[in-house]
């Protein structure tokens, strides 16, 4: 029900580029992720709250994915069920999983 739906996903190199659609119950609509390895290199979010989820995404660059995985899973708005944080979190399990 709040599961986040891939988009995209290609590497060049060592970077790969993953791209998420939220789910209907959050303000963003899409994540778009840079990892190289089992770092985080930027997040950037389509909609949502800007100034929130601009801080959110620039906290989690430059960490390790299971660390932010670890911080935002769970993180609930407006009893929603879901966030624009959990849905990161949720787009980033999907990435160690592939």
């Amino acid at each position: 029900m709040f599961d986040v739906t891939l988009i995209q996903d290609t590497t060049e190199g060592t970077v790969r580029r993953t791209s998420f659609r939220t789910c209907p119950a959050v303000c963003s609509e899409q994540i778009d992720i840079e990892t190289e390895g089992d770092v985080i290199r930027s997040v950037r979010y389509t909609k949502g709250c800007h100034g929130n989820t601009q801080g959110v995404a620039s906290l989690c660059a430059g960490m390790k994915i299971q660390d932010v995985i670890d911080r935002l899973e769970g993180i609930d708005c407006k009893a929603r069920g879901t966030s624009c944080p959990d849905q990161l979190a949720r787009s980033l399990k999907k990435i160690l999983a592939r």
